[in-house]
């Protein structure tokens, strides 16, 4: 075997996909069904407006194949193109906006910025108190529940062996690569991929590399099935903690997040619980949002377990410690839309030893620099 993929979310599965379609021969392991992580507690957004600059290039690679995913994969995942629209109520905030914008050209990400009446004409309905708004037209979501599983089977097709509801114990290094020790047997081959998430941390301990990263669960609501609109993903610009967001599915339900704490988590079992005290304040924050939402009833809530880094910023790249080990976790709630990039990228890198979109301020070695 050439390379071990330790860890079934998008980003891992993503990973397993692209190499085996390089013709390397990759084993995907996963202690529970692949995307049934972080990935399936996402929102599912696929934007990038908002994030950090020098991690642009990574999202322009990704966006680009998620417009390939259905054709690439075989399935239809939900990537709708429905466009990326945040919401602008303060002064403060329009400048934030602006200034974002201005420094996101040259990056190649080009937004439009709306005004009152633009936003009434284009998204009836929508924040009628808002005083603008940035419009990503290219942007927009997919299905959490979708995206994994089908990188899983293309890969599988491609001949990726994916070993799934395995629980892992010791990896180490050998003088020929690696050995993971799991509860179906012991696996080997010459190069590892840590995808593990939010216990991709721990594994990167094993090899001298400490991350300060935290566990916590975000928390995601859906109300009952409305009328179907074509919306767009909508979210606001603000430096309050009034940040929500939601999006429409196609049989009409709103999926809605932000606007809440995210609760800590426990590695151990890893299991992230909905608090029913924070949805009030997500309700009224959608609210301001579109307020049609104002009676509707909401049908389920969920969280999901997320790796939080301290600087807010994945871990993607070499190890600055081990020859043939490589790092793609802890992407802080915002992984979604970067998943098919990540996982292209990291494969690249590890078939090559070298890839075009600039990695370096992911490098886990920032930390050691820091210490």
């Amino acid at each position: 075997m050439d390379v071990i993929v330790v860890g079934g979310g998008l980003m891992g599965t993503a990973a397993a996909y692209f190499l085996a379609r390089r013709g390397v021969r990759v084993t995907l392991i996963e202690r529970n069904r692949v995307g049934t992580g972080a990935t399936v507690a996402s929102f599912g957004n696929i934007r990038r407006t908002g994030r950090y600059l020098p991690q642009l290039p990574l999202a322009h690679r990704s966006r680009a194949l998620w417009g390939e995913a259905e054709k690439m994969l075989g399935r239809d995942v939900e990537f709708r193109a429905t466009g990326h629209v945040r919401l602008v109520f303060e002064e403060e905030s329009l400048a934030d906006m602006r200034a974002y914008v201005e420094a996101a050209r040259p990056w190649g990400l080009d937004l439009e910025e709306l005004g009152p009446e633009e936003i009434r004409a284009r998204f009836p309905g929508l924040g009628p108190d808002a005083i603008a708004a940035s419009f990503s037209p290219r942007d927009g979501c997919g299905n959490p529940r979708l995206i994994a599983p089908a990188f899983a089977d293309a890969a599988r097709r491609l001949g990726a062996e994916i070993v799934e509801e395995v629980a892992v114990g010791e990896i180490v290094r050998t003088g020929a690569g690696f050995e993971v020790t799991t509860s179906k047997g012991v696996f080997a081959a010459e190069r590892l991929l840590n995808t593990a998430g939010a216990w991709g941390a721990r594994i990167a301990a094993r090899f001298g590399e400490e991350v300060p990263l935290v566990a916590r669960g975000p928390q995601m609501g859906v109300t009952e099935p409305l009328p179907h609109r074509i919306l767009p993903v909508v979210g606001i610009w603000t430096r309050q903690k009034s940040d929500g967001y939601l999006r429409q599915v196609e049989r009409g339900n709103i999926v809605f997040g932000g606007a809440a704490e995210r609760t800590e988590v426990p590695l151990d079992p890893g299991h992230a619980k909905a608090d029913p005290t924070r949805l009030p304040a997500q309700l009224r924050a959608i609210v301001r949002l579109l307020p049609a939402l104002a009676k509707v009833t909401v049908i389920r809530t969920w969280s999901g377990c997320e790796g939080y880094v301290a600087d807010m910023l994945p871990i993607i790249g070499a190890s600055g410690t081990t020859a043939g080990l490589f790092h793609a976790f802890g992407f802080c709630g915002h992984g979604f839309q970067l998943g098919p990039g990540v996982g292209d990228v990291m494969a690249e890198l590890i078939a090559t030893g070298a890839t075009e979109t600039p990695l370096h301020d992911f490098r886990i070695g920032r930390f050691a620099a820091a210490a």
